[in-house]
């Protein structure tokens, strides 16, 4: 997933001075998972039959989950996670022999727990049920809140702990299993999931999946639409709505190159097909990573293909988070971390190094914004989190993402490319399709590449990267030659005052937010004005430098770009940029009341995962 940037201060919980050993326990007892009410060594999934209907008049999805299970401990009893669900009935076996069932009490955040009774023999438990109209996974759009505005569309957003909203599952990133499904769609629309997809309609609007692979269920996804298919080449495709095909088809065109590229670092690319999905705008968040069918924003569309590392960060997900990842929600950076430092590796190969050290260089001032927000001995900071109690998809931050990214950045300077590369291939290779907690993974790495080396070991600083808050002294120095040029530009300009001072001579993405975030706290509305006729940054058609220019337009009141601001948070559902935008805005009573206000209107257009955060800053 591409990314998420923001956590609430009041979800900081626990005290500061929380001692470091109380994230690092045992492996195996760190394997359970806080967010689940499933107990997998009593019973445990393997396989999902997937039989359902979207009715789009009702807005609800209704139908049959059959799962295959393994009864470890001969148990009387298997629990599934569920939450919004309307559980009309359970049976088992193939005979569907009729059982009884319980739903504990509703807690809040992980909802119900589903409590099956079975016997030794079960094999089989087929649950029948129907979500509810607001099952936080899913979003219903009328056709006004899509590109084409002539159908209706449905997403669904599982990550991390909303699949049990719209399928009674197991409802933990530990657990895997492979499935097949049978989806029933008004036969004008197109339904699609993280699965072997079709590539076009069908007349009777009846489609059947596979996954051959074993996935845990925060990868479940199903998107229903008028949605058409162009392929980029033989094993990769972009899926649009018809109106932004094209446009999507030109954006992506190097998504065979990245898979190319992917594999030459790390090995066979295990999933077949990858394409892309372009969402409608509400879509919460950049991309997820859902296998062999990327979910993505159409925020990324910029006419240049500027901002395509996101496809390079979703793609290396397939490595590193669909194929080995991580067993619980505190383990969250083995996904992210990872999955950075390889996105970043892929933009090193595909538009080479200068492009790859200027988002490095960016990620890290995020880094250092986040430490500063959160402070730099807040527990929350830690690479091992401890979301328990706390929904995981409020509390993660940059920290997953870039002090992961970060902590293997330093061990490839300490031992080299050459022999890190050799150590996370061998790592994907050997825990492949499997789920590892942060103990595993250190254990492979003492193993397999630190081999009782005790200078490496204290060099390399582990227990701080990953246990301690903040950021090691051997964190390592980041720095771009681009953006070297640009300060000193900036600091020509501060002392003449004229814009043609500004004279960027490579007007990348990433070298116009640079400038924008390096822009003096001082600027007056007449350099904005000025600055902004240059560079034309309020009509800009490029996401990420309207959301960097946005906030700094509303800090310095600069009033010019105010129509935009509120046709971007209307239009725009990408929790990364509403977040700063409307935080930036409520730190004014005027610029509160405006937000309200800009916000009773655009509510209806965002998804649960952003209106959620949005609910709680404006309260």
């Amino acid at each position: 997933m591409k990314r998420l940037f923001f956590v609430f201060p009041i979800l900081v919980l626990f005290s500061c001075q929380q001692k470091t050993a109380d994230t690092k326990t045992d492996a195996t007892e760190n394997k359970s998972d806080a967010h689940s009410f499933s107990e997998p060594h009593k019973a445990i999934v393997k396989h999902l039959d997937l039989d359902i209907k979207v009715d789009f008049t009702s807005q609800l999805i209704s139908g049959k989950a059959s799962w295959l299970i393994e009864n470890l401990a001969k148990s009387e009893e298997i629990v599934f996670d569920t939450r919004q669900l309307q559980i009309q009935k359970i049976t088992l076996g193939d005979d569907e022999t009729e059982t009884t069932f319980s739903l504990a009490e509703n807690v809040k955040i992980l909802g119900q727990a589903l409590k099956v009774k079975i016997n030794d023999s079960t094999k089989k438990v087929n649950i029948y049920y129907t979500t509810s109209k607001d099952a936080a996974a899913v979003q219903w759009l009328n056709p006004q809140q899509t590109a084409g505005k002539k159908h209706p569309f449905l997403f669904t957003q599982s990550q991390a702990i909303l699949a049990r909203t719209w399928i009674p599952c197991q409802d933990s990133p530990g657990i895997r299993f492979t499935y097949n499904a049978k989806v029933t769609v008004p036969a004008e629309l197109l339904a699609l999931m993280s699965a072997e997809n079709p590539q076009a309609k069908n007349a009777a609007g009846v489609y059947e999946f596979k996954q051959p692979n074993p996935i845990p269920s925060y990868l479940m996804a199903l998107a229903v639409g008028d949605i058409e298919f162009k392929p980029i080449d033989s094993r990769t495709g972009v899926y649009a709505e018809p109106v932004t095909i094209q446009k999507a088809s030109y954006e992506f065109a190097d998504m065979g190159k990245m898979v190319t590229a992917a594999e030459n670092i790390y090995g066979p690319y295990k999933w077949g097909r990858y394409d892309v999905l372009v969402l409608p705008p509400s879509f919460p968040f950049g991309g997820m990573e859902n296998p062999m069918l990327t979910f993505a924003t159409p925020t990324v569309i910029a006419g240049d293909r500027s901002l395509v590392s996101l496809i390079a960060h979703e793609l290396a997900h397939s490595w590193s988070g669909n194929l080995v990842t991580n067993a619980t929600w505190n383990d969250f950076w083995l996904n992210e971390g990872f999955t950075v430092y390889f996105e970043r590796r892929i933009i090193e190969a595909v538009y080479g190094k200068d492009e790859a050290k200027m988002q490095e260089v960016l990620g890290f001032q995020d880094l250092n914004a986040t430490l500063e927000d959160f402070g730099k001995e807040s527990p929350d900071t830690r690479l091992k989190a401890d979301f328990n109690d706390r929904d995981p998809d409020e509390g993660v931050s940059d920290i997953a993402y870039e002090k992961g990214f970060s902590f293997l950045r330093t061990i490839e300077n300490e031992v080299g490319r050459e022999k890190l590369d050799a150590f996370l291939k061998n790592y994907f290779n050997s825990h492949a399709f499997q789920s590892v907690t942060t103990e595993e993974f250190l254990a492979d790495l003492d193993k397999n590449l630190i081999k009782g080396d005790k200078q490496l070991r204290d060099k390399l600083k582990i227990d701080e990267w990953i246990y301690q808050p903040g950021l090691p002294s051997n964190s390592p120095a980041v720095s771009s030659v681009n953006f070297t040029t640009v300060d000193s530009l900036i600091s020509t300009w501060k002392k003449t005052g004229k814009t043609s001072d500004l004279n960027i001579s490579k007007r990348s993405t990433n070298v116009l937010l640079y400038l924008i975030r390096h822009l003096p706290e001082d600027i007056s509305i007449s350099q904005m004005t000025a600055i902004d006729k240059e560079f034309g940054f309020t009509s800009s058609g490029n996401s990420e430098i309207q959301a960097a220019w946005y906030t700094l337009a509303i800090r310095k009141k600069y009033t010019p770009a105010y129509p935009s601001i509120e046709k971007f948070l209307t239009d725009v559902g990408r929790r990364k940029f509403l977040s700063p935008l409307y935080k930036e805005m409520i730190k004014t009573s005027e610029g509160k009341q405006w937000a309200k206000n800009i916000y009773q209107k655009a509510r209806p257009n965002y998804h649960s995962v952003s209106y959620n955060s949005i609910d709680e800053l404006l309260k």
